[in-house]
């Protein structure tokens, strides 16, 4: 079995891993990683000989150039780049420029976030997801921290617990957020959102909630300060590349995780998600009736 180091890599897929590896090798495998890199479309329909008449080496080159990249041949590498290119343009080619235009720069801006979103997804600690929700379908009272963007994902999050009949809010504040952490109770789960994971307005807050005795948990973009002291840390790893735009795609991966984890808490309540789902309907039903 091939351990498919390059598609297991931290970095968002093939053609990342090729791109960094690509000094390291051979001239004649440089020419081979050249074409993946500049069409790997093209590559996926092409045989070993179309390929090495290309790039103009020889047939083993093309072999030698699979196998280094940790593939058990040629055409288990094309079956991998096909199946990454199915995720959607790899970061590497999904630079916005001045150059493109409207269709070229939107069609980057979404498949950066399929990939994206898909990394996250490949990387989520299942063990970190279970423990979160048992604290959440523990708790009395939910609240959630977030400052800057990271209010986004607190605000919404805050829609989507009141079914469960628990009491939610989402202070964005900074000092409302250590006014509710130094309120927390034990009964309390807090859910802290850093896409940094070094906010501190949040890890402030936070850590007043936990000398209080309340479950935390942490929803983050990478370990740090935040993830060392929550009881439960789910890292949503994204890419983030800032040069042209400020992309969207932390947001949507933590709003994502929130979605999961939201639904793995009313899995554990599925009667009382019924009852007050079909209260919370019907209230608003009469409401729309009403001001008809």
């Amino acid at each position: 079995m091939a351990k498919h180091p390059v598609a297991t890599s931290a970095t968002a897929g093939m053609l990342d891993v090729i791109s960094e590896r690509l000094p390291q090798l051979r001239k004649s495998e440089q020419k081979v990683a050249a074409l993946v890199l500049d069409d790997p479309a093209r590559v996926i329909h092409e045989s070993v000989a179309a390929l090495s008449k290309r790039a103009q080496v020889s047939e083993p080159t093309v072999m030698r150039f699979a196998t280094g990249m940790g593939f058990e041949g040629y055409q288990d590498f094309k079956m991998q780049l096909a199946q990454s290119l199915a995720l959607g343009i790899p970061v590497t080619q999904s630079s916005i420029t001045e150059a493109d235009d409207t269709a070229t720069a939107v069609n980057k801006i979404f498949s950066y976030a399929v990939t994206s979103l898909a990394h996250a997804r490949d990387h989520l600690d299942a063990t970190a997801l279970e423990k979160a929700a048992s604290l959440l379908a523990k708790a009395t009272e939910i609240v959630f921290f977030g400052v800057g963007a990271s209010s986004i994902v607190a605000l919404d999050a805050q829609q989507k617990f009141p079914i469960l009949n628990v009491p939610c809010s989402a202070p964005t504040d900074q000092q409302m957020m250590l006014w509710a952490g130094s309120l927390a109770k034990p009964s309390t789960a807090v859910v802290a959102f850093s896409n940094s994971g070094r906010t501190t307005s949040v890890i402030e807050a936070t850590a007043s909630a936990k000398a209080q005795g309340a479950a935390t948990i942490a929803i983050v973009g990478a370990t740090g300060p935040l993830s060392e002291i929550v009881d439960a840390a789910i890292v949503v790893e994204t890419f983030e590349n800032t040069d042209f735009y400020t992309p969207t795609t932390s947001r949507l991966a933590a709003l994502t995780a929130m979605d999961a984890l939201a639904t793995l808490v009313a899995i554990r309540h599925p009667d009382e998600v019924k009852h007050h789902g079909r209260k919370a309907k019907a209230t608003i039903a009469l409401r729309l009736a009403e001001d008809s």
